[in-house]
């Protein structure tokens, strides 16, 4: 509890000891010759002329100690032109249910929607606490190697190639690749994944981690401002401003709902009042009747149970860029993914070497030296297979074609490695009828075919497990899109269980393919594409929802996602399609409640079937079983 909701906490207990007091107080008398006079004086016992105290005093003080703060509000806002809101209704109600003489009840209003309003500030800030542990992730300090001495810098401070020391105990700063020492690391707070990660020279360390043994030294890769942990925070910050459909109804609602029922309660009291005279009757109708229609319940709580649903993923390694993002995974009936690095570890290998008339070392260091340049991983692959130091003075000219291959001068003669594509562009025939379970780099020297490589990727552990997971969330259909060979592709979605796959696209092509599957859907289901390269970001943003791989994925896939799996593991992805369903279950679960117990009050209200204490509990009572009810997202798992 913060210091200023215990301040509430014991004003209500206060208030709540002097409404006791002054209930079961005896009536007090006044000596006749006393000043004040109060109306006309009563005769005791004895027969001496007294006056009786007013109990209006009495309650008064209490009713001042816990409501003077709802009093000063709705006057402020009322001067600031906002009149329908709860603390005017409640003004209004309990100010009237005093005028009318039900003194003990008009406090009692006031005093349960104070304890109404405590109970949900405190499960708000339990909410936020639930995300902003996130917060703890943020760096204090690095320590920078200069003149041979360690100093404490901020870490918006360091520069890229600095070399920062990670003591045992202390957080990852920044991003960057171990360069001396080996730990283990505690990424927990980032993936929600308890195992540690162990890390040694030549590995990739992201700032948010804990280390927990060694002394590392890691080169700085990314500036604070573009790290992981400075990444997530602006995400986290920024999640609760992008609200579902449900939360723009609500406010909607409000806005017309609140003014409606004070024109209703004004109506109530006064028309049968002027026909009947019956005044102490129908006023105290109309003022339960705007006790009743207070929408704490539906304002609070259903955003409550949005920002539960976010707090619960990201404590699953989950971020959520937005609430109205949470709600529409909860639709999810098409999931399009991307192969290498999603489905598969992206980590290639050469697994065969088929030339046509040179020596398959020949072909080898051939394809390298063309592919040196290349970052990407079949390149890197090809180099790491030849095992050889490439000789840059040997290589000109290196033209990269995208989605094709690389185009090259070696020791003087023109090397085209690539694809099928790349092959037909430049019109080399390809002599080779192989069918391999892998990507085929083919090789040309001089426009003369040489041969070709297999490069096969390994898929996922958690791949199988998450797409079997995704049919049983109701999932109905999932596709691979991959710019790899027909027969890549269609060993992987054989060994996956995949609905369909295409293969050999380019990037456009995948868009192309996403407009399809977006036009084939149901009308209210949605697409996820899940990837993780910069090629992935135009498919990202144009399906319903993007996500992305958080700890290999690009930056421009992420940037360009809607929801970040922070551990690369696809499994998480069924895990927030659970979360999402589970947060629309219980939003409906609140509205149905809160609206049917509401308009069933304010019925019996206006029939006078219902006192003060019934609209308490429909106002206070329905706010708290709707909170409470929104808070088990928090602990959802």
């Amino acid at each position: 509890m913060t210091r200023k909701q215990k301040k509430t906490l014991w004003r209500i207990i206060f208030s709540f000891v002097l409404l006791a007091a002054a209930a079961l107080l005896p009536e007090i008398e006044v000596p006749f010759n006393m000043w004040p006079y109060f109306g006309q004086p009563l005769v005791n016992e004895a027969g001496e002329p007294y006056y009786a105290f007013p109990r209006l005093y009495l309650f008064l003080i209490p009713y001042l100690v816990i409501g003077w703060d709802v009093l000063w509000r709705a006057v402020r806002n009322i001067k600031n032109g906002q009149v329908f809101d709860e603390n005017f209704l409640m003004s209004v109600a309990t100010v009237g249910a005093m005028a009318v003489g039900e003194y003990a009840e008009g406090v009692a209003v006031m005093l349960f929607y104070q304890v109404g309003e405590l109970f949900q500030n405190v499960a708000v800030s339990r909410s936020r606490q639930s995300i902003s542990e996130l917060m703890d992730i943020r760096p204090d300090y690095a320590n920078v190697e200069r003149e041979g001495q360690l100093v404490q810098v901020d870490p918006e401070e360091v520069q890229v190639d600095d070399i920062i020391v990670i003591k045992a105990g202390e957080r990852v700063p920044l991003d960057g690749t171990v360069t001396q020492g080996s730990s283990a690391l505690d990424t927990a707070a980032l993936t929600g994944e308890s195992l540690p990660r162990d890390v040694e020279p030549g590995d990739e360390v992201i700032s948010g981690c804990v280390n927990l043994s060694g002394l590392l030294h890691v080169k700085v890769s990314k500036p604070y401002g573009q790290s992981t942990v400075a990444r997530i925070l602006d995400l986290v910050e920024n999640s609760s401003e992008k609200k579902a459909q449900a939360e723009h109804f609500i406010t909607k609602f409000a806005r017309y709902y609140t003014p409606a029922v004070v024109f209703a309660a004004l109506a109530l009291g006064l028309l049968p009042s002027l026909l009947t005279g019956r005044w102490g009757v129908w006023v105290p109708r109309a003022l339960n009747f705007l006790v009743v229609s207070c929408p704490c319940a539906l304002v609070i709580s259903i955003p409550l149970s949005f920002f539960g649903g976010l707090g619960g993923a990201s404590k699953q390694g989950i971020l959520v860029k937005g609430s109205n993002y949470l709600e529409a995974l909860a639709n999810t009936g098409i999931v399009v993914l991307d192969k290498t690095g999603t489905l598969t570890k992206g980590t290639f290998a050469v697994t065969g070497v088929h030339p046509k008339d040179c020596a398959p070392e020949e072909l080898l260091e051939t394809a390298a030296l063309a592919e040196q340049f290349s970052t990407h991983p079949i390149s890197r692959s090809i180099v790491k297979a030849w095992g050889g130091v490439p000789e840059q003075n040997r290589v000109c000219d290196v033209e990269e074609i995208a989605g094709h291959g690389v185009r090259a001068k070696v020791d003087g003669r023109e090397v085209l490695a690539g694809n099928q594509k790349l092959m037909d562009l430049e019109n080399v025939p390809v002599t080779t009828d192989h069918q391999h379970p892998g990507t085929v780099i083919h090789v040309a020297v001089e426009g003369e075919y040489a041969g070709h490589l297999v490069i096969s990727d390994q898929v996922k552990e958690g791949s199988a497990q998450a797409l079997r997971e995704l049919k049983q969330v109701g999932v109905r259909r999932t596709v691979m899109l991959t710019g790899d060979s027909q027969g890549a592709a269609q060993a992987v979605a054989d060994q996956l269980g995949l609905d369909q796959f295409f293969a050999q696209l380019l990037p456009g092509d995948k868009v192309e393919r996403v407009e399809d599957l977006l036009r084939s859907k149901g009308p209210k289901e949605n697409l996820v594409f899940v990837g993780d390269g910069i090629n992935d970001a135009p498919v990202l943003s144009r399906a319903d929802i993007g996500v992305a791989m958080g700890a290999l994925g690009s930056d421009a896939a992420i940037e360009a996602a809607d929801v970040v799996l922070m551990d690369d593991d696809l499994r998480k992805l069924p895990v927030a399609v659970r979360i999402a369903r589970k947060t629309l279950t219980i939003v409906r679960q609140n509205v149905v409640f809160a609206l049917g117990v509401k308009f069933l009050v304010l019925g019996l209200s206006a029939v006078g079937r219902a006192n003060m204490w019934m609209a308490v509990f429909a106002d206070v009572g329905v706010s708290v079983i709707a909170i409470l009810n929104a808070s088990r997202m928090l602990k959802a798992r």
